[in-house]
């Protein structure tokens, strides 16, 4: 399988603290990658950066094979790789249809873009519910599927996912990680960073842990999922 996203000896410093430390690590075609460790190990550095939204020090990002180490981020967009941050960050004063038209802004296939706004109401049957509504009023796991749904407008072939179960009740949990894995059969290949180290193996055909700033191990998560020190320091012994 061919490599989607390479990344290789990333650094990135915030002054004088090194956030990064070199790390390496891709991403193949069709795969669901997780990158887990503790708050802080830089996991939500590691998507800014491949995105562009922060500096690097030094390292480089290649996708589908072109070097995007230095390019501007809606260029990024356009490409194909697509970034759901963290804290869900919806346009709180739209309408739930007018932010997920906003996913689709650098698109002009009119027909194309109907059809995917009609996928993403399949997916998540809420949003079509509540099209009509400011999405600043919606909870937080609707918010969650929302930021999801308003990415897959871009027609993402690399999604990258920022904690997408943060602050939600298990039963949304499990909602969103089954919808990560249809859009994952959908065709899309996602990198997901998760606290939620268990769920996030048990989805990822591999993982890789961060520890301050550095892969510290890595392996197909089937395996992982057993090893006793992933279980102890992740998965509570």
């Amino acid at each position: 399988m061919e490599n989607m996203l390479e990344v290789k000896d990333l650094k990135v410093s915030y002054g004088s603290i090194l956030a990064l430390k070199g790390i390496s690590f891709d991403v193949k075609k069709g795969e669901i990658i997780s990158l887990i460790g503790a708050n802080g190990a830089g996991k939500t550095t590691t998507l800014h950066s491949i995105s562009n939204l922060i500096k690097k020090q030094s390292g480089s990002v290649t996708f589908k094979g072109e070097d995007i180490t230095n390019t501007n981020p809606d260029k990024i967009v356009k490409a194909g790789l697509i970034h759901v941050p963290e804290g869900r960050r919806v346009f709180a004063n739209l309408t739930v249809k007018e932010n997920l038209e906003m996913g689709a802004y650098l698109r002009n296939d009119t027909a194309q873009i109907k059809a995917d706004l009609e996928h993403v109401y399949e997916l998540f049957p809420r949003l079509r519910e509540r099209a009509k509504q400011l999405a600043g009023t919606l909870s937080g796991g609707e918010q969650q599927m929302l930021a999801m749904g308003r990415g897959l407008m871009s027609k993402p072939e690399l999604l990258l996912l920022d904690e997408p179960s943060m602050g939600l009740a298990p039963i949304l949990v499990d909602e969103i990680f089954d919808i990560i894995q249809k859009i994952n059969k959908d065709g899309t290949t996602i990198l997901l960073v998760e606290q939620n180290a268990f769920k996030a193996m048990s989805i990822a055909n591999r993982v890789y842990i961060l520890e301050t700033g550095e892969v510290s191990a890595s392996g197909d998560a089937s395996v992982m999922i057993h090893d006793e020190s992933v279980k102890k320091a992740y998965l509570g012994g």
